[in-house]
């Protein structure tokens, strides 16, 4: 049975290095390098680019209460101009712990702003995203592509 989409933001043929390679900005560039390995390593999962600008690792099943159904990343990260952002799905558990040793930072419903890698304990980061991913593969459907 073929799942419904109702994502705007779906995967596409680029390259996630081409896209890195892409990047102007040269922290950007550089911060991209590093957590696409990273989150590679993390994951053993390939990565994939999202729409125009998000690097995702794995996909996911969600259906809400409300009905919406559909599938998205399991984790991944954007260079964006202002800062990089790292997606932690679908929101947090209790991190508080690991969010006070991790640095500087900003904290979204689902994600984390980071203005430049140097800011942060990558150690801690990789807890973190590891965690996330624990969590998607225990709660939801998931797969490698």
């Amino acid at each position: 049975m073929a799942r419904k989409q109702q994502n705007a933001t779906q995967p596409t043929d680029v390259e996630p290095a081409d896209f890195i390679a892409a990047v102007e900005h040269p922290v950007r560039r550089a911060d991209a390098e590093v957590l696409l390995d990273l989150m590679a390593r993390v994951t053993g999962l390939p990565p994939q680019m999202w729409g125009p600008t998000i690097v995702g690792f794995g996909r996911y099943h969600y259906r809400t209460d409300a009905g919406r159904e559909g599938d998205f990343m399991i984790t991944g990260f954007s260079p964006r101009k202002a800062n990089q952002v790292v997606y932690i799905l679908p929101g947090y558990d209790d991190i508080t712990e690991q969010l006070a040793r991790l640095g500087k930072h900003r904290l979204g419903k689902s994600c984390l702003y980071i203005n430049k890698l140097a800011d942060v304990d990558l150690d801690v980061l990789e807890e973190i995203v590891a965690g996330g991913v624990a969590r998607m593969r225990e709660n939801y459907e998931t797969w490698p592509e």
